[in-house]
Order: structure tokens, then sequence, then C-alpha cells
């Protein structure tokens, strides 16, 4: 089984941010795929689907995202996945607005929900899948950028965004990391 993890915070208050693209991505395959409503278990909500024969956890913690690595420990525990069989989504400033960046390990980077999962399961072996929302313009606030709303200009390509981070997702399922990376982590550009 491999589990598919989305990082964002739970409530209405967050749904568009920019904090919870990781959720958004979730959500859109269990769109594709998914039957029924998620259930709740180990403080997050999950879904169990097939994606090309494969089964998947879609998973989506509801401990806000500084401390995912609580919900995350809990299925990864109960579950017992090979490490290459995680990926984590998240947003990321340090990417322009809608670029993916896959990696098969890593640190956080500066991202602190994967940080707080790094920190509960002892070990960076997992993969991730960054998604970005660009830097706070001049001397705005971190914190105020993240938990943002997208602009008008960027909800078009924060839309398609999620869809290729999803179609990347599949990917991954089924051809595994290295290809997942030729193909999706370079930057797509206009014709």
């Amino acid at each position: 089984m491999k589990l598919v993890i989305g990082l964002g915070n739970p409530g209405s208050k967050y749904v568009g941010t920019r904090h919870n693209v990781g959720f958004d991505v979730v959500r859109e395959l269990a769109r594709r795929y998914g039957v029924g409503q998620p259930q709740a278990k180990f403080q997050g909500e999950y879904q169990d689907v097939l994606i090309q024969s494969e089964k998947i956890l879609l998973i989506a913690p509801q401990t806000f995202m500084n401390r995912s690595g609580e919900s995350v420990w809990q299925f990864v525990r109960f579950y017992q996945p090979k490490p290459a069989d995680i990926v984590v989504i998240c947003d990321d400033m340090n990417l322009p607005t809608g670029r993916l960046r896959w990696r098969p390990s890593g640190s956080a980077g500066g991202q602190k929900g994967l940080n707080d999962i790094i920190q509960r399961l002892g070990h960076q072996a997992f993969s991730r899948l960054r998604i970005g929302v660009g830097r706070p313009p001049g001397r705005m606030d971190v914190t105020a950028w993240v938990l943002g709303r997208f602009c008008e200009n960027e909800k078009e390509d924060m839309e398609h965004a999620v869809v290729r981070a999803a179609d990347s997702v599949e990917k991954w399922i089924t051809e595994g990391i290295e290809s997942t990376m030729v193909e999706f982590n370079r930057q797509v550009t206009e014709d």
C-alpha cells in the first residue's frame, strides 16, 4: 500500500489558502478515484482508493500544518509502508507559483509540516512533492502569505498546477520517482 499525504490546515477558514495545496491535490485524486466520503482516523481524514490496481491511502492530516507528523506517524505505524511508498505533498514558497518539484528524500527546506513529519518518523527517506506558491511581496509576513488566498491572476495557474500535481502522483504510483521527476520537475512553458 502507498500513502499519499497532502498537507494543509483543517477547517473552512483555510480552504483555498496557499498552505492548503496539499489538501487540494488529495481532494483531486479522491474526486478521480474515490467512492464515498473520507473517513476519520489517526487525527486525519483518509480514503482508500485503487489507482491502476494499486491500493492507495489518500490522507489529509487534521492536526494543522505544523503538527502534521502526529497524524502521519500514526498512519505509518499502523500500515507500515516502506519509506519509498510514502509521498508528502506540500506548498513551497521557494518555488514560483504553480511549479512542481519532486524529490525522493531530503530536508524539510523550511517547510514546518515536512519538518514535523521528519522529526516524528525519524528519517527523511520518503518522497515529497512541493508545489510552488511564490514568495510574499515586499516585507509581507510569511505566515500571512501562506495563510492567504491566491490572487485572481494566480487562481487559474494554481488550478492547473493541482491537476498536474495529481497527474504526477498517478505517474509516481505507476512508474516510480525517477520518471516522475524527469517529466514533472521541468518548467512548463506556454506554446
